[in-house]
């Protein structure tokens, strides 16, 4: 039964913690349009450098930044580290071992017996090990973490040359950064776009590139009976094997009497009985439109759903498939490409281009998913129709042309569609933070 008494500790309860949020009369606006309230945030803190994004990048960035020195905030939007590497259950890592931080990575899962394909350069790991290496590196950096913390505006100097103020919406409430160096690693470009830097998307008008896809982790019976299957057995590494493994998985697929949004569908064998399944593709999905990127969710989980209900009538080795886990957030292949200091070109790749502030070599090849399904039953994946040679990526697409003191590392550097088809991948993304990362550290730039 509901007493006064209860209704009169409730409220002393409530008031003993100051609010979040409060009502209050609004200036008048347009038709269409809200006014909100001006009002004071706090300055919660200022430190040397800001890193927003805790994925692959992100995690680099701010331990290179703290190891050299500085102190350092780290803002991720999800509930852990990791990125596309744990909330995206990507599982696989393409182009690594290109610097000491991609090393001690591989160290670090080897150290739990996370990994399986012992090949530095390219590998399968399990997500939730790798959560807790890139925790453990930023807590013995002493970066200071802040989770479940969207970046929701940036603020520049009086002259625009700088930016100098952050603000964050979380659980506490909106609340203000400050910094002497800021690195975007959102994987979008989320911050300098908040920011006001100018930026190209995509490869068509509207903004549309490349597909994200929703991976999952599913249990087999035994997997050691589906190695024609899977794509990261020792036979995969044989001509053709990757080929083989993907088109036999279709077969079963379409035998099944389904048709997979992504024709290349990929089964990895992650542990044991543990595999990651890849069978979903989500077209023409912007990185700034979250009705699509919700919609698009929905739907891919639904569709690993029916997937993993329909193998499972098979039987065979299908025969108690079981879904373990759908990632948290969609793998986009896309974002913003901010505009940098200097643009990558394809021109950069024919030639397999060397730069004098290079920070890194991109090795993994041309990789463009169709941006349609029609075009995926066609053609799944592209290679731009150039000739590709490893390149180079020089510090000044790492660094904003708009903003001074304001750097970007992973897939929203400055590049155009086809360079950027290529150092998308993680192994860049790490390498590209670490220098990044260093160099905001112990630049006076």
């Amino acid at each position: 039964m509901f007493t006064r008494r209860h209704f009169l500790g409730n409220t002393l309860s409530a008031a003993a913690f100051p609010t979040l949020f409060s009502a209050s009369t609004h200036a008048a606006a347009q038709p269409g349009k809200f006014q909100e309230p001006p009002r004071e945030i706090p300055i919660v803190d200022e430190v040397d450098v800001i890193v927003c994004g805790g994925g692959p990048a992100g995690i680099s960035a701010a331990v290179s930044a703290a190891r050299a020195g500085a102190s350092v905030r780290l803002m991720e939007l999800q509930g852990s580290l990791g990125g596309v590497w744990t909330s995206g259950l990507l599982t696989y890592i393409f182009d690594f071992d290109k610097s000491a931080m991609d090393r001690e990575i591989v160290r670090r899962l080897d150290a739990y017996h996370a990994r399986v394909c012992q090949n530095s350069r390219d590998f399968v790991y399990e997500p939730e090990y790798m959560k807790i290496v890139c925790e453990e590196m930023a807590a013995e950096a002493g970066v200071s973490v802040l989770l479940h913390c969207p970046v929701v505006a940036a603020y520049r100097s009086e002259d625009g040359k700088r930016l100098t103020t952050i603000v964050t919406e979380s659980k506490s409430g909106r609340q203000a950064w400050r910094a002497k160096y800021f690195i975007d690693c959102t994987g979008d470009g989320d911050l300098a776009a908040q920011a006001g830097c100018g930026f190209d998307m995509g490869a068509t008008p509207e903004g549309f590139g490349q597909p994200a896809t929703l991976n999952a982790l599913v249990l087999v019976q035994d997997a050691t009976a589906m190695t024609q299957y899977l794509s990261n057995v020792p036979e995969m590494w044989k001509p053709g094997g990757h080929v083989d493994s993907y088109q036999a998985f279709l077969r079963e697929l379409q035998r099944a009497g389904v048709e997979p949004s992504y024709f290349h569908p990929t089964l990895f064998h992650v542990h044991d009985n543990l595999c990651m399944l890849m069978v979903n593709h989500e077209y023409k999905v912007r990185v700034d439109d979250v009705q699509a990127i919700s919609t698009a969710t929905l739907r891919a989980r639904a569709e690993i759903h029916k997937i993993v209900t329909a193998l499972n009538r098979l039987g065979g080795v299908w025969k108690d498939l079981r879904l373990v886990a759908t990632a948290e957030q969609l793998g986009h292949r896309c974002g913003r490409r901010i505009h940098g200091r200097y643009t990558l070109t394809a021109d950069d790749v024919v030639a397999g281009r060397t730069f004098e502030d290079a920070v890194t070599t991109s090795r993994f090849g041309i990789d463009i998913h169709a941006i349609d399904f029609e075009t995926n039953k066609k053609e799944t994946i592209g290679r731009g129709g150039i000739a590709f040679r490893p390149f180079q990526i020089p510090l000044r697409s790492l660094q904003s042309k708009d903003i001074s003191n304001l750097f970007m590392a992973g897939r929203c550097i400055s590049g155009d569609f086809l360079p950027h088809a290529s150092y998308r991948v993680t192994g860049s993304a790490v390498a590209m933070g670490a220098a990044i990362g260093t160099y905001a550290a112990q630049t006076n730039d």
